[in-house]
């Protein structure tokens, strides 16, 4: 059991008007977007920071800094199959991903099947290996006012 590794990623951006809403490799119909140098999927970022944080090598802003012209704009999936492929070279595979996104609106629950389709497919897991949830503050803080979007995620990996 030596080469099982678990990691926790967590990360929020910020809901503003003239942005698509992008979460979990889906773009989501809503009148405001997250905020960030890539598409700022803010659900694929904890995964990934949970994956590279399981396998101590550091987080998505090391490796995809919001300082370079080579990461704006840029889709989350190719953010989430490098961190993948950098696994792998390592010799880790992915046991499974659990993660939860916090948001007042839209409603998620619809779109959380497609979200781990999209998200597994890019894994290259199967999609029972990870599971999307999402909930509310209750209308506190932050994300209660609708002014931003968080994620969690914890991840397990081995060595294969």
């Amino acid at each position: 059991m030596l080469g099982v590794r678990i990691g926790y990623g967590y990360d929020v951006h910020r809901l503003v008007e003239n942005r698509e809403l992008w979460l979990g490799g889906i773009r989501i119909d809503h009148p405001k977007g997250l905020l960030g140098h890539s598409d700022a999927d803010v659900l694929i970022h904890a995964i990934c920071d949970a994956l590279l944080g399981a396998a101590a090598m550091r987080d998505i802003g090391y490796h995809f800094p919001d300082t370079s012209d080579n990461t704006r704009g840029m889709d989350s999936k190719i953010i989430l199959r490098s961190t993948v492929e950098m696994l792998e070279q390592e010799g880790y595979r992915i046991g499974n991903i659990d993660a939860t996104i916090c948001a007042e609106r839209p409603k998620l629950m619809i779109h959380i099947p497609k979200m781990i389709e999209v998200m597994a497919s890019v894994c290259g897991i199967d999609s029972n290996q990870i599971s999307v949830k999402a909930t509310t503050t209750e209308r506190l803080g932050f994300t209660g006012r609708e002014e931003g979007i968080s994620a969690s995620a914890v991840a397990l990996i081995y060595k294969s």
